[in-house]
This record gives C-alpha cells, structure tokens and sequence, in this order.
C-alpha cells in the first residue's frame, strides 16, 4: 500500500512538471506570435511614429532578459530606432546598450555589431569621437564574425572620417585604404565614392595634389548620386585651385554652376559661387566686390558657418591690396567665428593674413606660435591615441583567434585520445573481421575466375569443334557426295579428279587450322606464312612487327594470338572482298597491340553479335585476359583492336 502511493506521488509530480513546460513553450509561442506581428507593424510608414512606439512597447514589456531570442533582439532594436526618430537620444542610448548586453549574453555578433553601431553614432553626435571611434572598431569587429563585408567596409570608413577630422591624415589615408578591400561593388557603391571623396580630402590637406585630383576624379565617376556628383565635383574645383590650377577649376565651375540640384542646395551652391569667383579672382578677372558678397549673404540666411569662415577669408584676401582695414576686419570675424564652432585651424589660417599687414603686432605673433603647438600637441595626441588603439586591437584580435585555437586543439586532442582508447578495443576485431573477409573475398573470386577462364575456354573449344563440323559437313561432304554422284554415272573423269584434288587442298587447311601452334623462336615466320597464305590475292601490310620482342609472349598468347588472327584472316578472305589488309604491332610493358584494319565489305552490329568464328576469337581473347574490340559498319571497311598480355 506505502509503495502505491509513492508511486502516485511521483506519477503526479511528473504530470505537473510535464503540464507545466507545456505552457511554457505554448506561452512562448503566443509571446513570439504577437511579438512578432507588433515588429512589423511598428516597421510601417503608414503609422506615426507614437502609434509605431505603442506597438513595439507592447512586444517589449513581454520579453524575457534572461532567456532572449532573435525576436527579442529584434525588438529592443526597433524600439531603439523609433526613439531615435523621435529625437529621444538618450532613451534610443538606453535600448542600445540593453541591446548590446543583450546580444552579448547569446553571441548574437549582428545585433552586437548594430548596438555598437548606434552607440558610436551617439557618441559622435555629442562630440565624443574617441568613444565613437572604439564602438565603430567593435561593430566592425562584429560584423567580421559574420561575415557582413559590407558593414565591416562602411564602419572602417565611419573610423576614418573620425581620423581626417582630427587631422589625422596619415591614419585616415590607412583605414579608408582598409574599407575599400570591404566595400562591395554591387552594394556599396555609395560609400565606395566616399572613400574615395575621403582619400581625396586626406591628400589635398597633405598637399599631394594630383593624387586628391586623381581621387575626386574617381569618386565623380562611380558615383550613382547627381548630389555627391556635384560636391565632388567642387572639390575637385577646389583642389585645381589650391595647385594652380585656375583654368581647369574655372570651367568645371561654370558648368555645374546652373545645375537644378545644385541651386536648391543653397549652402553648395553657396560654396560653388564662392569658389568660382575666387578662382576667377585669381586668375586675373577682377571680379566685383558683389560677386564675394552673393555667397556670403547666402550663408549668413542658412546659418552655414563654416561656409561663413570661408567667405570671411576669400574677401580679407581680396581687399588685402585695396583697403587692409577692411581686409583685417574680415580676418578678424575669421578668428572670432573659428572659436565659437572651434576650428583653429581656421584661426591659425587667419592669423597668418593678419601677421603679413601687421608686422610689429606680437600679440599676434605669440597667439599664432601658441596655436602651432597646441595643435601640433593635439594632432600628435590623436595619432597616437587612434594608432595604439588600432595596434592594441589588433593584438587582442589575435589572442582572441589564438586562444580560440588553443582551445579548438584541446578539444581535439581530448576527442582523439577519447576515440583512440575506443578504437583500441574495436581494432583487433575489426582487423580480424576485414582479414577474414579480404581471405575469403580473394578465395572466392580466384575460383570464379578460374571458372570462368575454364568456361571461356570451353566455350571456346566447342565453338572451335562446331565450326569444323559445319565446315565438314557444308563444304567437304557436300564436295564428296557431287564427286561419288559422278563416279556413278561414269561422266567426266577430268571434273572428278579436279574435285578430290580440291577436297585435298581442303584437308589441308582444315589441318592447318587445327593444327598445335609453333610457339618456338620461329613463331613470328609461322604467323606471317598463315597470314599470308590467306591474303594471295590481297595486299598485305604490316607494321610495327619488328619491335616487338617476340620472345617474352608467353605460349599461350602466342597460341591466342595466331588463332585470333588466323580467324581475323578466314573471315577476311571468305566474307569481306577486301583488296587491301592491315596489321599495327605495338608492344608495352605489359601487353602487345595490335590493329587489324581492311578495305572489305564490313559488318553490321547483328552480324557481330552471331556466335561465329568472330564471336569465338573474342572468347579465346577473355580467357587469357585480353580484350577484343570490333568496329565496322556495313559497306565501311572492317577494325579490330586487340590487347592480350604478353
């Protein structure tokens, strides 16, 4: 009794635990179900952006931290893109990083590489480059685990832009150089112009100006975009005018000048009048101080204050020789705007105009001096910063991948030696059971094939006897009842004795045929007198015959060879009318070739397949070994091409 209600008390607890995970796995399904249904209405343009955030909140109150799936990423990342295109930074911020620990926890390296994509771009837009710099590296290295070329491509891209802004020339030329062995053609298009655009950048501020012209060039043209077209195509501008150039940048100028795109972007429109009338200016067209002003006025309405620093300079240049009040007055709204958005490259650019017209002012002199260092200290700074960070993550990569391989090793050499021990103990059987197999597999088959060399040859010899009984009976016996006819009837004795006199030319070569071969040193004289006794009235032809070392045939192949061919020859003789007869020998190392060839009447694939004398050589070949093919068509000649060992 005690022991049946154990045994109801376990029966019982297994019921609850089995009905238990049974709604669990039917929860989440339904979780998955409508998680994944609200994912993708959250994704459609139709709905505002709330309604959109409503869904996706839904799906995202239900997921579950500690056990999460893809859809589950999947969620927290869209819920992470909808606060970004509410301009809710620091609510995306959250669900990046949740999405990145998230990721992490289940090595999910494309959600990860998307987490630290999103992350860099916060960390960029609030000014923070080097945290930008390290998530970019991170998704970069994300995407390399799975193998998405393309992303692995646009992050080093991302990286290098960071570098040129920090003037980091040099390091920006390096990492680019990298994204472009990523990019894809089919896919990347865009940011392939980019890189070279970048490239390009890197190269003008180094003062390598054919390679930056080299580089816009390319840009320009692989470019999908008219917009990016027309930057490049200023940027090149650009650089003509910085080596030069003034013809060249003048003309490109011109041309873009009344584009319909260009003219609704004002701010570069506004940098392509600028730059027009500069290149103009200095090529000796003395423009109008109007012209300068059309820019400036145009960026001063779209707030672009770096195109602002830029007009600023061109018109201090300009009145540098008519009015050098006004000139320092513009270098001056120079310095103060290249602090307020800190550019001090634009302020150390302005303070050397200011320096040439005022030459006893130190203070200038000192604050320039001042500038050069710091900035000289920064840059260094950045280099250095950006390449130890390349180079130390470069070196944890490959403990990464080394450790990875200790590992795999170990694992292996854990696996070898468990299969070994196992292996140990099944060998000997195993080598027994195959040795026993192999044994009786060889026994076998040697006396099936001496069965059937014993069959081929009887075949053979019956074949062989039957052709001679229906050669004496067709042909002897009909001749000799005709002649014992005539005898009776006492007609012409001359008729008679011609008939017994072919009868005994007949015997003759029936015992020829039958006859034991002459497998001696005089053998190769004993074939050629058969082959032609057979060929009178044919031209015989045979080649190849006295580089064959007639002395290592064996008998038997000897014996197979002449019956073979004497056959070859019979058949020749009564069925082909052959005029012209050919005989190839050739000797290998192992086998003897040869090729009968004639000129006759041929024969067809039904006269082939008759047990015949042709059927009985090929039988005769099998039983030593050899092969016999026959290749022949009715009114084409006949082909036989023999192998038989020597």
């Amino acid at each position: 009794m005690f022991r049946i209600r154990i045994i109801l008390i376990v029966y019982g607890f297994i019921l609850i635990l089995s009905c238990t995970q049974k709604d669990r796995v039917k929860n989440k399904s339904f979780y998955n179900k409508i998680g994944y249904e609200n994912l993708n209405k959250s994704k459609s343009n139709k709905l505002d952006i709330a309604e959109r955030l409503m869904l996706i909140n839904e799906s995202f109150e239900k997921i579950k931290l500690e056990s999460p799936d893809s859809i589950s990423l999947a969620i927290i990342s869209q819920k992470g893109n909808l606060h970004y295109l509410k301009k809710e930074k620091d609510s995306a911020f959250y669900c990046d990083k949740l999405l990145l620990k998230t990721s992490s926890s289940i090595n999910s390296y494309a959600f990860a590489g998307k987490a630290h994509f999103n992350i860099a771009l916060y960390f960029k837009s609030k000014g923070i480059y080097d945290s930008a710099f390290y998530h970019y590296n991170q998704s970069k290295n994300n995407y390399l685990k799975v193998a998405d070329f393309s992303q692995v491509g646009r992050r080093f891209l991302s990286m290098g832009v960071i570098q040129q802004n920090k003037s980091d020339y040099f390091g920006s030329k390096e990492t680019v150089t990298e994204a472009l062995s990523y990019l894809q053609k089919d896919n990347d298009v865009k940011f392939m112009a980019s890189a070279y655009s970048i490239l390009a950048t890197n190269h003008r501020k180094l003062l390598n100006h054919s390679d930056a012209i080299d580089y816009y060039s390319q840009a320009i043209k692989i470019t999908n975009s008219e917009k990016d077209k027309l930057i490049y195509s200023n940027n090149l501008a650009a650089t003509y005018i910085d080596n030069g150039q003034y013809d060249q940048a003048i003309s490109l100028l011109q041309k873009i000048a009344n584009d319909s795109i260009l003219i609704r972007n004002k701010k570069e429109y506004a940098r392509v009048l600028d730059n027009l009338i500069y290149a103009q200016w200095h090529n000796g067209n003395f423009p109008k101080t109007k012209d300068f002003l059309e820019s400036l006025k145009i960026r001063q309405q779209n707030n672009d204050k770096r195109g602002l620093i830029s007009s600023y300079t061109h018109l201090g240049e300009f009145y540098i020789e008519k009015n050098t009040k006004i000139a320092e007055s513009y270098f001056d709204s120079v310095r103060q705007l290249s602090k307020t958005i800190q550019m001090p490259r634009a302020e150390k650019d302005a303070l050397k105009f200011l320096m040439q017209l005022q030459p006893q002012n130190v203070g200038l002199r000192d604050r320039y001096v001042s500038l050069q260092d710091s900035l000289y200290e920064q840059e260094l700074k950045v280099k250095t910063q950006f390449a130890k960070y390349k180079y130390d993550d470069k070196l944890k990569q490959e403990d990464i991948l080394r450790l990875e391989k200790e590992k795999v090793e170990n694992e292996l050499e854990v696996t070898q030696q468990r299969n070994l021990k196992i292996s140990s103990y099944a060998i000997g059987g195993l080598l027994l059971l195959i040795s026993s197999f192999v044994t009786y597999f060889f026994v076998q088959r040697s006396k099936r094939l001496k069965q059937q060399n014993k069959t081929a040859r009887l075949e053979a010899n019956f074949e062989t006897e039957a052709e001679l009984s229906r050669k004496l009976h067709d042909d002897f016996g009909g001749k000799l009842n005709h002649a014992m006819l005539l005898l009776q009837s006492e007609s012409n004795r001359e008729e008679v004795l011609n008939i017994v006199d072919g009868l005994y030319n007949q015997s003759r070569d029936f015992s020829r045929e039958i006859n034991d071969v002459d497998t001696g040193p005089n053998f190769k004289d004993f074939l050629f007198g058969m082959m032609g006794n057979y060929s009178k009235h044919t031209r015989l032809i045979v080649s190849g015959s006295t580089e064959v070392n007639w002395l290592r045939i064996s008998p038997l192949s000897k014996k197979t060879l002449f019956k073979v061919l004497q056959e070859l020859m019979i058949n020749m003789q009564k069925h082909s009318n052959a005029t012209l007869v050919s005989f190839a020998f050739k000797q290998t190392k192992k086998m003897i070739k040869i090729t009968y060839t004639d000129d006759g009447a041929g024969a067809s694939n039904e006269a082939l397949n008759l047990k015949n004398g042709l059927w009985n050589t090929e039988k005769r070949i099998e039983a030593i070994g050899g092969t016999i093919i026959f290749d022949s068509e009715k009114g084409q000649g006949f082909e036989t091409r023999i192998e038989i060992p020597n």
